[in-house]
């Protein structure tokens, strides 16, 4: 029997909740009240409206559970997250990876499944350095918030099996493609014990080149349970040609380290 907790994530969030109440309502008041079906229309449209909107705001918690923050004890130790998804990338995560090991950081790594596949060497020498692989979904479909529930689990179990076959860990925490999700997200995850991550704040270094922006989006208020996102897979160039993550990450840890703030792996800070 899965644990309490587990169960309780299979049910539905609040907002799902007055959604299904809300279309029993329209229903019933279509059979009650023929000539309300305006009223019952505007009021479903308004309820997907609502429903879109918090799919398309990765940092939202109204579809479910969604770590923004390290937990409380563990901000009070000092612990911020660094993040790095779409990768493993052969030209550029080797240079991040001297990089964090320059600094004694370690970062959890939200890998796609076939990246990881095809890059089996690189995505085990990740985990033999002290950092975590997470799951990123198998092909980090720009439209994986419109998959229906079957193509949903494939791209996420596929992508869990990839990790643990190629890395011999399974992920323990799950991060949408571009943030975006459905409601059908969050009864999957549970169902395969993964936890929603998203990020405290993000520099977009996909599509700016500009370091110093990026950088500074991304200390801007630096404090313990911070998770910050970048990118080692799909960065962008700086208008030298080097990837962004390059330019940003070793004064991004500069700073952490003169915060007095200590970098860890999203499954070291988050218990069980």
């Amino acid at each position: 029997m899965p644990p309490l907790p587990r169960l309780q994530r299979l049910l539905p969030s609040p907002l799902m909740k007055a959604s299904a109440l809300l279309h029993l309502g329209a229903a019933g008041s279509l059979a009650a009240f023929p000539g309300a079906w305006l009223w019952a229309a505007g009021a479903v449209i308004a309820d997907h409206l609502i429903l879109a909107a918090c799919g398309l705001t990765p940092r939202s918690g109204w579809l479910g559970p969604n770590l923004k923050r390290l937990p409380a004890a563990a901000a009070a130790r000092g612990c911020v997250a660094i993040t790095i998804d779409d990768g493993p990338d052969p030209e550029v995560t080797p240079r991040v990876l001297d990089q964090l090991a320059e600094h004694r950081a370690h970062a959890t790594f939200f890998c796609i499944g076939e990246r990881v596949r095809r890059h089996a060497d690189l995505a085990r020498e990740i985990v033999r350095r002290g950092h975590a692989i997470e799951n990123h979904s198998q092909r980090h479909l720009y439209r994986f918030s419109l998959l229906g529930v079957s193509s949903l689990i494939r791209e996420i179990a596929e992508a869990q099996e990839t990790i643990a076959e190629v890395c011999g860990l399974r992920p323990q925490f799950f991060r949408a493609p571009a943030g975006f999700r459905s409601p059908l997200l969050e009864p999957q995850l549970a169902r395969l014990g993964l936890k929603l991550a998203s990020w405290t704040r993000r520099g977009f270094d996909t599509v700016n080149g500009d370091a110093e922006a990026v950088l500074a989006k991304l200390r801007r208020n630096l404090r313990a349970g911070d998770i910050l996102l970048l990118h080692d897979g799909a960065a962008a160039r700086t208008t030298a040609g080097r990837p962004v993550i390059l330019e940003v990450l070793p004064p991004l840890l500069d700073s952490v380290a003169a915060a007095g703030l200590t970098p860890v792996a999203l499954r070291s800070a988050v218990g069980g």
